[in-house]
């Protein structure tokens, strides 16, 4: 007679947690050898190859809440790692974008992680990591809000 599966054996939210721990874990180590904490490292990422971002749309992309974000890029920018402006079209809003610094402290840990990821990614085939990307893709747009 074979046992139930647990209930977090084939929940969603477990599996991609277990996944995120998976990936990040071994990561962490080099974002804080170079000094960041992980929303600084998130913020970096995704800004080092952007076009400037508002405030409210780096939030939502680095998974923090607006106000958190806010104090965090004004610290970063002390750094001299992140460029404030006002927002062309809005002077209401402020545009964010890293600046030379910033996209070269950040690049080498780009790059650990890409390697990272696809040490990772090796227990699945070509077809499945596309698929894999695919669907984490569509699910991330249905839950983002419109």
């Amino acid at each position: 007679m074979s046992t139930p599966q647990r209930f977090v054996e084939g929940y969603l939210g477990y599996l991609l947690g277990q996944a995120n721990h998976a990936l990040y874990k071994d990561f962490d180590a080099h974002v804080r050898a170079a000094g960041l904490s992980s929303i600084e490292w998130r913020v970096l990422a995704t800004l080092h190859d952007s076009e400037p971002l508002t405030i409210s749309q780096l939030a939502h992309e680095v998974l923090s809440k607006q106000p958190t974000v806010t104090k965090l890029v004004q610290r970063m920018a002390e750094h001299g790692w992140l460029a404030l402006q006002a927002c062309p079209s809005d002077q209401r809003r402020t545009l964010v974008g890293a600046t030379a610094a910033g996209r070269k402290l950040v690049k080498p840990l780009v790059e650990k992680a890409r390697t990272h990821e696809a040490q990772l990614l090796k227990a699945l085939g070509p077809a499945e990591k596309l698929a894999l990307r695919k669907l984490l893709g569509k699910l991330a747009l249905a839950a983002s809000p419109h």
